[in-house]
């Protein structure tokens, strides 16, 4: 009988485990762009046009491939708009009895196929290094699931950077080398941008007649949207970026949207790209003398560990992983995250090349965006969906565990010993922002006072019963109650005014 195979739209890789269960003589690979994957959060419509984009390319690869592809476009009359939807009604077509189909990246659509009323088998996605059962083994009995020794068994699995049993340098991490602050000027120019072809352009315009309503900017769209293209990427930036990746990669600069960031995780997160394949080319780059041993493992560290990490985590907490809120943080999303006006220079350089790219780097998401957020007492849930919504490469898998978890501390723990907050001081230090700013971080009371002063020491007060015995947080609550009685009134005083003015939905 035939058997329909189901490719996803973060599945476009040729070695996918249900290709490889499937008969390429019999079975039928079903592909279908639905509403429902595009709107269950309102996605970037550059994120949707990627996808898009090169899933129709993809289809094609396989059809040249020999396979039988039926494909469903969105706006087909017939399309059901959903993923189930679109295999029971090319089941129906085919007489299919069985699908088979690799796991997606969310439980929201793994909970789907097991309801499908006729039977899916659905393998494991081994384009990860971690099997679902490598990561519990590792984590059975652990007190505390941290990346670092995790990381150091992966580096031991590949091979990577290892000089026999021991690791390249004499040592795991060079993390220590790579948080210099911005340079005056940047020399690498940034991705390649790649001009739309009629495929492209086709799905262009269909995202602009579809969902005019998201937030983002669609075009220009310059986005890789096939392998060929991803690897020209990645080779460019091997050549260009790498060498002071590691040095500069949590620097922040006014208009400088990329510094020397890969800008290849979204097409490793939809399949365009193997993690192996990128980390390979970085090797090599440090072997053959074209690149730093620093930069070149804090590539590798992102990828077979923080990315295999997150995505063990994910998996092994389950579905309800999504609504923890530990903190007991509820103040709605504000309206700047948005597009809205706001006076501070570092979130609204984050919001707008987020708005125009889909994009902005790990310190943005975590230093300014989410620790914003965390320190504003914003719903982690509502963060959340703000992330998967805006970002290209955000996939439940792997943006739920970097948001509840790590930026957000609504898991109570599980991935971060310590809230990743901080004051004014760290953006200052990382950043040209606040030079621009209307705030002026070197106060740390008045109205001129920048928010993350304030912030801080508010966030560090409500939540002193969780925190103080924390052993990484002891020097700052002394630092705390060194302060004179009258300065902390004040710093907690104008925290609660400039809440205030948050709630009321003025400029601030």
């Amino acid at each position: 009988m035939v058997k329909l195979v189901l490719v996803l739209g973060d599945q476009l890789s040729p070695d996918l485990s249900a290709l490889r269960e499937a008969d390429i003589d019999t079975d039928i690979v079903v592909m279908a762009e639905v509403m429902g994957e595009a709107t269950y959060v309102k996605h970037h419509p550059k994120k949707i046009a990627l996808i898009l984009s090169a899933m129709r390319k993809f289809a094609a690869r396989l059809r040249d491939d020999g396979w039988t592809v039926a494909y469903s476009e969105l706006d087909d009359p017939e399309n059901s708009g959903t993923i189930t939807g679109e295999l029971l009604r090319y089941a129906s077509q085919y007489e299919a009895d069985e699908i088979i189909a690799t796991e997606p990246g969310e439980w929201r659509l793994i909970s789907a196929l097991e309801d499908m009323p006729i039977p899916v088998h659905q393998f494991g996605d081994d384009r990860f290094v971690a099997t679902h059962s490598d990561f519990e083994t590792w984590a059975d009995d652990r007190k505390a699931l941290r990346m670092e020794y995790f990381y150091r068994d992966i580096r031991r699995k590949t091979g990577l950077l290892m000089d026999g049993d021991q690791p390249e340098g004499g040592k795991w991490n060079y993390d220590h080398d790579n948080r210099k602050p911005a340079p005056d000027q940047v020399d690498f120019n940034g991705p390649m941008n790649f001009s739309p072809d009629e495929t492209v352009n086709a799905v262009l315009d269909l995202v602009e007649a579809k969902f005019d309503d998201h937030f983002g900017d669609l075009r220009p769209f310059w986005f890789a949207a096939d392998t060929e293209q991803a690897r020209r990427q990645l080779t460019h930036w091997v050549k260009g970026g790498l060498p002071k990746f590691g040095d500069f990669q949590d620097a922040m600069l006014t208009g400088q949207r990329f510094l020397w960031h890969s800008i290849i995780s979204m097409y490793i997160n939809i399949g365009l790209l193997s993690p192996l394949e990128a980390c390979q080319a970085a090797e090599d780059a440090y072997r053959n003398g074209d690149a730093p041993l620093n930069a070149v493992e804090g590539f590798i560290r992102q990828i077979i560990g923080w990315r295999e990490y997150v995505r063990g985590i994910y998996f092994l907490h389950g579905p309800d992983y999504v609504d923890r809120n530990a903190l007991g943080h509820h103040r709605d999303l504000p309206w700047f995250y948005w597009g809205g006006d706001t006076k501070m220079h570092c979130i609204s350089q984050a919001v707008e090349q987020t708005r125009t790219d889909a994009y902005a780097h790990h310190i943005q998401r975590l230093m300014v965006t989410g620790n914003f957020g965390l320190l504003a007492g914003i719903d982690p849930h509502q963060l959340h969906e703000w992330y998967l919504s805006v970002y290209a490469d955000a996939f439940e898998w792997v943006e739920a565990p970097n948001t509840i978890g790590m930026s957000q501390f609504a898991d109570g723990g599980v991935i971060a010993s310590k809230p990743y907050v901080s004051s004014g001081n760290y953006i200052d230090k990382m950043s040209d922002y606040c030079k621009s700013c209307d705030y002026k971080v070197k106060d740390k009371t008045g109205p001129d006072a920048c928010p993350f002063n304030l912030l801080y020491w508010h966030f560090l007060d409500r939540h002193r019963d969780r925190f103080k015995d924390n052993h990484r947080m002891g020097n700052i609550y002394r630092t705390w109650d060194r302060m004179d009685e009258d300065r902390q009134k004040a710093v907690l005083s104008d925290a609660e005014n400039w809440l205030s003015k948050l709630d009321a939905g003025d400029v601030i």
